[in-house]
């Protein structure tokens, strides 16, 4: 059970509705995924190994320094706790690290396909979309390639894994991760049409960039 302030357990009621919601859409299934949000400098509230996101209770959560050492809670952090505190590295602006199993977009990244952005809401939330190889969960691999591809983008697609969504909030995280997959959905729908070219206006998108 988490202990200390009730800043850290008002954290851990935000990242559990986000599990939740996560579940009910469909972006993550059984015990896989994972969510951290930091709450220091260089602490991390983190849900444990083995929990399901959409039945987390303050026992499910620890808080980790970056070497993944507990300092708060009386569980293990989950077994990708190198995936969030390498990226927390490498983003000084990233306070949340959303990690989930999205079907459509890893479906759409095994097929050798590019996820499109199509609308305002992709072109504004997800704006660019990176991806690294297949690595095994848990690895330094995976945890060292995912923090290379955020440093300059917000969502990044493990082939054969999952996402990993970040942003200066867990609400701006997993506004990300929603608008990742809706992308890669609406992208399946035009391949399926035939249709390989539409995507945001360049223009447009480029002004949203700079704003």
């Amino acid at each position: 059970m988490i202990t200390t302030t009730g800043s850290w357990r008002r954290a851990g009621e935000e990242l559990a509705a986000i599990g939740a919601d996560a579940v009910t859409r469909g972006l993550v299934l059984a015990s896989g995924g994972n969510l951290s949000t930091r709450v220091a400098e260089d602490r991390v509230l983190i849900t444990c190994g083995g929990t399901w996101l959409d039945r987390l209770g303050r026992d499910d959560f620890c808080v980790i320094d970056f070497d993944g050492n507990v300092v708060d809670g009386e569980g293990k952090p989950s077994s990708e706790w190198k995936l969030h505190t390498r990226t927390y590295q490498v983003r000084g602006d990233v306070n949340s690290v959303i990690h989930l199993h999205p079907q459509t977009s890893l479906l759409i990244d095994a097929l050798g396909l590019d996820i499109r952005l199509l609308t305002m809401d992709h072109a504004n939330y997800v704006r660019k979309v990176a991806r690294t190889d297949f690595f095994h969960n848990g690895t330094d691999e995976l945890a060292d390639s995912a923090a290379s591809a955020a440093l300059d983008a917000n969502c990044v697609i493990m082939a054969h894994h999952g996402c990993s969504c970040v942003g200066p909030t867990a609400q701006m995280a997993y506004r990300r991760a929603l608008n990742l997959e809706q992308a890669a959905e609406m992208t399946y729908r035009l391949h399926a049409l035939g249709n390989t070219t539409a995507e945001f206006p360049r223009e447009a998108f480029e002004r949203i960039r700079h704003k």
